[in-house]
């Protein structure tokens, strides 16, 4: 059975890479004026959220139960940067498709969708960074293969 952690681990880069390919596809069109690279941007964003949620979902899941220590306060901040990213998305998705559905499309408009679009990215790595340190510093989430060295004495004895 697939546990929370592992379920976050398979996860998580799903909604960093189309959240980010979603970033530059705005970038793009707003810089070619390609309606197509817009229509792109607003369907990764679309994607990246909802892969978000799951992504914060299972997060949660995966660390619930540890609070103690620095290992639990590096959850915590992990898991506040995390919220963040998930408001924001919501959010930037939540604005961008108002304005395609009701075809408000001006300048500070325009500069909101950027603006939002950016400040989920910063947060994105952010909490990428936080989620790093967590693995890469705490080991979290990481089970070590050591070999069994007493059934590796047992057959040295045999012999």
């Amino acid at each position: 059975m697939i546990s929370p952690t592992h379920l976050h681990a398979m996860a998580i880069h799903f909604p960093i890479a189309l959240l980010i390919i979603g970033f530059f596809s705005e970038i793009v069109g707003l810089i070619f004026k390609k309606t197509f690279f817009n229509k792109a941007a607003l369907y990764f964003l679309i994607l990246g959220t909802f892969g978000t949620i799951v992504s914060y979902l299972s997060g949660d899941a995966a660390g619930e139960g540890i609070e103690e220590g620095a290992l639990g306060k590096a959850i915590a901040l992990h898991e506040q940067a995390a919220s963040i990213t998930l408001w924001l998305s919501i959010a930037t998705t939540l604005v961008y498709g108002a304005v395609v559905l009701f075809k408000y499309h001006h300048k500070w408009t325009k500069l909101i969708i950027v603006l939002l679009f950016t400040a989920l990215i910063a947060s994105v790595t952010r909490t990428g960074y936080l989620g790093g340190q967590l693995v890469y510093k705490y080991g979290a989430g990481v089970e070590l293969g050591l070999p069994d060295f007493n059934a590796l004495d047992s057959t040295s004895n045999q012999q």
